[in-house]
């Protein structure tokens, strides 16, 4: 009968419109395709509930997570880990393209295909030297400052430690990292660095500086990673350095070194500051906002990736909702106060500010990066509130040191890094321990300031926030002072007809990006 009710349907079908065909039905054919659709509905949530029966069997939870597994399930798990670590870096690669606009959006008309090219180079070079010697000195064991095998990833163990990922998906994560690390060095560094002296500084910061230094946080011997247990560097704090995704390792080490370069280049020409001239001092406007725009919510997509995908394990999917979560509603707060403080306190009062706002939001997700796995929902909110405090703020810090930065590389990666970096010792709420491939591990959770915990957790991202930064800067003045020292075209700024004649686009690579220049 429901055939024939559906025959009838089709030839009404061919003859009059839709609205027409349920007008001409029955009672009795709307009550059978009613119960039809109905019963569907009723099979499908069966066959979900069913599912829902069957994965604690299959995987981990909190609860299981120190139970026995069978060789089949290990593989399983380690199957589906790989896979979502895999999709994670995917992610996290993709933030490039955001990086691209974002720098470009705010850059001038006649350097963005310089800041096209350097971003594309950038990550050529990143892959090549973080497969050949930067993967070695950070993920492999040495001792507690540098790895010391795996170089060229020759004679590396088929898995990763203890994670059960092959070692190749693990550096094609690890890479995506770098290669974010790469990028942000030169925001703050656009308008007036040569292209052949960034050639020499990425193969510092990608083969070298970033590795090297980012393996005391996350090498498996690294000094600040181990730092208060027995037989290491204080181990009566009882408290090793925690980073769970870069707000320190990606973020602050690339805002540091891009400071350096700012620092050692100087501003670019015809650059006005605020306490030279109220009128016409502060930042040239960004020669194209939307682009900038877009490329931050490619950015903030790209960092659920980032964040989520550090747990490294599908299998704690109470973490990656928690990870995800709190990103989220860092970048909304860090907006949102970015937003309001320059329409409150701004020199344009009562206008709201598009590039602040923008900056705002990645300043969230920047201070997030680190405590994400440890930190309540409401923690996220406040950490980001703070967040864009911080880069409002550092902001104005840069402007009254005559410090040019055209994208705001140094606030919102350097010093909300650094405030994300402290905050876990402030936010963590106590209820979450460490996370791993069979899911949660609980028995020993993190405790901030504001929950009852002491003060052993802050002193130990103190310690190890600012050992990174201080050894950072040091090195990174070091490299880009060398550089600046360099023959033209080798030296780290361009001519200074570059700058003041077609720009960038034209004097070093002979096109622009548009048939019109400002």
């Amino acid at each position: 009968m429901f055939s024939n009710t559906l025959h009838n349907l089709k030839q009404m079908g061919r003859k009059r419109s839709t609205p027409a065909v349920v007008h001409q039905l029955t009672k009795t054919e709307k009550w059978k395709i009613g119960l039809t659709i109905f019963t569907g509905k009723i099979l499908g949530l069966l066959v979900v509930l069913a599912i829902m029966k069957m994965l604690p069997g299959i995987m981990a939870t909190p609860a299981s997570a120190a139970e026995t597994y069978t060789a089949h399930e290990t593989s399983m798990m380690n199957s589906i880990n790989t896979v979502w670590t895999l999709v994670a870096a995917f992610l996290v690669f993709g933030m490039q393209a955001g990086f691209v606009m974002l720098e470009a959006g705010f850059a001038r008309s006649k350097e963005v295909v310089n800041v096209l090219l350097e971003c594309i180079f950038d990550t050529a070079i990143c892959g090549i030297l973080f497969w050949a010697i930067g993967y070695a000195f950070m993920f492999s064991h040495g001792n507690g400052f540098i790895g010391k095998n795996w170089f060229f990833l020759s004679g590396a163990p088929t898995t990763y430690e203890a994670t059960g990922i092959p070692i190749l998906a693990h550096w094609i994560f690890q890479f995506a990292f770098a290669d974010t690390t790469s990028t942000i060095t030169s925001g703050a560094m656009i308008g007036r660095t040569s292209f052949r002296g960034d050639i020499l500084y990425s193969i510092g910061v990608t083969g070298f500086i970033y590795p090297i230094i980012g393996h005391w946080a996350w090498g498996p011997d690294g000094w600040l990673a181990l730092m208060g247990s027995p037989g290491n560097f204080f181990p009566g704090l009882g408290q090793g350095f925690r980073d769970f995704a870069g707000s320190t390792v990606v973020h602050t080490i690339g805002g540091v070194i891009s400071l350096a370069g700012a620092l050692v280049l100087g501003p670019r020409i015809g650059r006005i500051f605020k306490r030279d001239d109220k009128e016409k001092g502060g930042l040239p406007p960004a020669h194209n906002l939307p682009l900038a725009a877009v490329g931050a919510f490619i950015l903030w997509f790209g960092w659920y990736g980032f964040n989520p995908g550090s747990t490294l394990s599908a299998m704690d999917a109470d973490g990656i909702g928690r990870i995800a979560a709190n990103t989220t509603l860092a970048a909304c707060a860090g907006s949102l106060t970015a937003m309001l403080l320059p329409l409150w306190l701004g020199p344009n009062k009562g206008k709201y500010d598009l590039p602040f706002t923008i900056n705002g939001l990645l300043a969230g997700l920047v201070a997030i990066t680190c405590p994400c796995y440890w930190v309540s929902p409401l923690g996220a909110i406040l950490i980001g509130l703070i967040a864009g405090v911080v880069v409002y703020y550092g902001t104005l810090l840069l402007e009254h040191f005559r410090i040019d930065d055209p994208v705001g590389a140094v606030p919102v990666h350097c010093m909300a890094g650094i405030w994300g970096t402290l905050s876990l010792g402030l936010f963590a709420s106590g209820q979450y321990g460490t996370t791993g491939p069979n899911g949660a591990d609980v028995s020993a959770t993190v405790k901030g300031i504001f929950y009852g915990g002491g003060w052993d957790v802050f002193e130990a991202q103190l310690i190890g926030s600012a050992v990174i930064t201080m050894s950072t800067f040091i090195i990174a003045m070091i490299l880009m002072w060398v550089i600046s020292k360099f023959p033209y075209p080798w030296k780290l700024r361009v001519e200074p007809a570059a700058e003041t004649g077609p720009g960038l686009d034209i004097f070093e690579h002979g096109a622009s990006a548009y048939a019109t220049q400002d």
